[in-house]
């Protein structure tokens, strides 16, 4: 199997599982269990790295870190190991966070969702800056944030396929376009005088 043949298949099972997890998470507004454990690790592990810092520095922390942590290695993949499908497996798991993200900031009123601890971030960050009212607004704003940065995973990965058709396709042009020329042999200079 070729180099190029190898990068279209990753590139195709990636586009696959990114469109996949897309469509689960917003248009059925399902979670996806694995990363949604990863994300509520994830979550947690910010609300720890942010305690000492105040109250509000502390309950940002929790969805910041969600959403940071597969941004961040979305950025390692890209910059540093030149893999654009694991960049964009990478937005397209923090897509997916930033959604659900959206799913406790719309739930800050009303407060339903289970928590592990017995503050709701939200509520906690909405009330005190007097917006709680708006928590539907903002909640629609992280939802289509993350529907933006998920569809943008989709296309990262869909690029190695996209260039491989573009490619064959201007060959393909350039062969049609010179198949009925003649080929010539190049015209000779002459014999060349020896220097002395």
């Amino acid at each position: 199997m070729s180099t190029e043949s190898r990068d279209n298949t990753r590139s195709i099972i990636a586009s696959v599982v990114v469109g996949l997890g897309i469509g689960t998470v917003f248009a059925a507004g399902q979670h996806i269990p694995l990363l949604s454990l990863a994300d509520l690790g994830f979550h947690e592990l910010g609300h720890l790295l942010g305690s000492g810092l105040g109250t509000v520095p502390q309950f940002l922390a929790g969805s910041v870190t969600q959403i940071s942590v597969p941004l961040g290695l979305g950025a390692y993949f890209w910059m540093n190991q030149r893999d654009e499908i694991a960049s964009g497996l990478m937005l397209g798991w923090a897509a997916t966070a930033t959604h659900s993200v959206s799913v406790y900031i719309a739930d800050a009123p009303f407060q339903d969702l289970p928590l592990i601890g017995v503050q709701h971030d939200w509520a906690l960050l909405l009330g005190r800056w007097g917006i709680v009212d708006l928590s539907d607004e903002i909640a629609s704003l992280a939802w289509l944030s993350g529907l933006a940065i998920g569809l943008t995973g989709l296309g990262i990965v869909l690029a190695p396929v996209w260039r491989s058709i573009v490619d064959a396709r201007h060959e393909a042009a350039i062969r049609a376009r010179f198949a009925g020329a003649a080929i010539r042999e190049p015209r000779s200079a002459g014999p060349v005088a020896k220097e002395a």
